[in-house]
């Protein structure tokens, strides 16, 4: 059993007005890939999979298009060089954008579909927060999505994928996909799986993977910051039995529906002023403050110092901001060393939308890109205020993001990071969490952000909206949801 495996995965805000090169992605190829932490449980599978190419890059700007022409036409050529094969998985995100380009998963997916041939079975696996349409769904024949955010089930979504690939080369018996457009975008902020109502809905999915005649259950979010015509949330299902699969989408999106009102953010919220002053009065620490519009692993530029100005301008103390990115910044502190004192003016260096502060920084560490970071960082400090900047962007939310520096979170007053929802990492220290609804590309006040290319009517952009749950079948399923 031959499978080809291989794909693309980013998040792009296209607010965003800084295009992702190649540079910034970590690219896996050939035999590589799968040594990649992300693909080793692929050993656990009776196939010899055929490795091609996969891109993967933090949340950013829209993708130029030179850059995914290249990768595209490589991951086709050794596609193409490993044929025949008897199936192929992609690992994808969902929420590309390619400059000039829309529906990016849908031309690549397409592109690999007319690669191996229409008899060849397909299965894919995405980020809940993707955006999918009828042509994605077209080319597919197995789906799979992640089911809790913050995302702890990466690789048991990618096992769902292959597993059912396996058992359909095995067997013989091919699935068919069904899904169901849901006219709600919310951000992923309002719909962690953690808080009610979503952890209820996804409670239900495996519940509903159970029913015989269904082997995968999927709800996705969507993407909020993404200004296109596909941007929708939507049920997804695979599955042999097409009156059992178009029910329970029917069930789940109207389920989703009915609930859209009940999401609200898993911590306490407002403006970047007023959680500022909040996190400055507390009587606990670790307060964790996080610069919700400006962070990069929901696609934001990750450059701003508004929070820094208003930082300074309440006089807070005891604080450690992790991170900005600043290549000019993080340059001057390298080339001054460890106990100069430098003027300096951090933020707005690739988004002139936000702010920069100038001070003088005393510089406390440098750490150069290495094992742990492909960025050189610096440790600066003024009035009270400890900055970690960094010459390309990243975030901080993994503890050894801290400790590498030679910083602790635990022990500030307050920690502000980059960030929507806390990650598993950072959660359990917040003593409070704090969510600055501040502004940047990836703005949690959706609704201030202005929507061109959304053609549907969608909530809580339009309010006037009469729902019933319409699904639609892959062009492969070789089934019809016609009864």
């Amino acid at each position: 059993m031959r499978i080809a495996v291989g794909g693309i995965h980013i998040e792009c805000s296209t607010f965003n007005p800084v295009l992702t090169h190649e540079e910034e992605f970590r690219i896996v190829k050939g035999e590589s890939l799968l040594d990649a932490p992300y693909f080793q449980f692929l050993q656990d599978y009776p196939a010899t999979f055929m490795p091609t190419l996969h891109a993967r890059c933090i949340p950013g700007g829209p993708v130029a298009r030179e850059t995914y022409e290249n990768f595209k036409a490589e991951f086709l050529a050794r596609l193409k060089a490993a044929l025949p094969v008897d199936g192929l998985y992609l690992a994808m995100h969902g929420a590309m954008y390619v400059e000039g380009m829309e529906d990016a998963e849908g031309d690549w997916i397409t592109a690999a579909r007319e690669c191996v041939g229409d008899s060849c079975p397909v299965a894919v696996s995405y980020d809940l927060h993707g955006n999918v349409t009828q042509r994605i769904i077209d080319a597919i024949d197995m789906y799979s999505t992640y089911r809790t955010a913050p995302h702890i089930d990466i690789e048991e979504t990618m096992r769902r994928s292959v597993t059912m690939l396996v058992n359909s080369i095995q067997t013989g018996i091919r699935p068919g996909v069904v899904w169901a457009p849901i006219p709600v975008m919310l951000p992923g902020e309002r719909t962690s799986t953690e808080d009610e109502p979503a952890k209820s809905l996804y409670a239900t999915l495996p519940v509903s993977d159970t029913i015989p005649g269904i082997l995968d259950s999927s709800l996705m979010v969507g993407y909020v910051w993404a200004d296109e015509p596909r941007a929708t949330a939507a049920a997804i299902f695979t599955g042999t039995d097409a009156a059992v699969l178009k029910q329970q989408a029917e069930k789940l999106a109207q389920y989703y529906w009915d609930v859209r009102e009940e999401f609200v953010f898993g911590c306490r919220t407002g403006t970047l002023q007023a959680t500022v002053q909040q996190a400055i009065a507390s009587t606990t620490f670790p307060v964790i403050l996080a610069d919700s519009g400006d962070n990069p692993t929901g696609g934001g530029v990750g450059d701003r110092a508004d929070m820094l100005a208003e930082l300074l301008r309440q006089n807070a103390q005891h604080t450690l901001i992790a991170g900005i990115m600043d290549a000019q910044a993080t340059q001057a502190a390298f080339s001054a060393g460890v106990g100069a004192t430098i003027e300096l003016t951090l933020g707005a260096s690739l988004d002139p939308a936000g702010k920069s502060v100038s001070a003088h920084f005393t510089v406390k560490n440098l750490l150069a890109a290495g094992e742990h970071s492909n960025a050189n960082q610096a440790v600066l400090q003024t009035a009270g205020i400890t900055v970690v900047v960094a010459d390309r962007r990243r975030p901080y939310h993994d503890i050894a993001d801290f400790t590498s520096l030679g910083l602790d979170p635990a022990t500030v007053k307050i920690l502000v990071v980059k960030s929507g929802y806390l990650s598993p990492e950072l959660a359990p220290l917040a003593n409070p969490n704090l969510m600055a609804l501040s502004e940047g590309v990836v703005d949690q006040d959706i609704e201030r952000v202005p929507r061109l290319r959304m053609f549907t009517k969608t909530w809580p952009f339009a309010r006037d909206i009469d729902f019933t749950p319409k699904v639609f079948a892959s062009a492969r399923a070789p089934f019809s949801l016609e009864s």
